[in-house]
């Protein structure tokens, strides 16, 4: 098992209702899996949009595999207005 930490911005903050999460996964376990998850528990509040994934503060271009102790951010594109 893993533990990871998700931090909530903007969208994804008003789907979950929640800053941080921490989660436990199976060893193995990438960002898009944990991205799916995510999106189910939004409930269909994300649909549509968009998300770019930073893993430990740094944006990451495709799917990688997540380890103990990793931080992974989901952040919608910004909005103006």
């Amino acid at each position: 098992m893993i533990k990871i930490k998700v931090k909530c911005f903007s969208q994804v903050r008003y789907a979950l209702e929640i800053d941080n999460l921490n989660l436990e996964f199976e060893s193995g376990t990438s960002t898009f899996q944990l991205e799916k998850f995510i999106r189910g528990k939004a409930n269909g509040k994300l649909d549509g949009i968009p998300l770019r994934v930073a893993l430990n503060k740094k944006y990451i271009p495709d799917e990688t595999e997540l380890h103990d102790g990793d931080e992974v951010a989901f952040i919608p594109p910004v909005q103006g207005g």
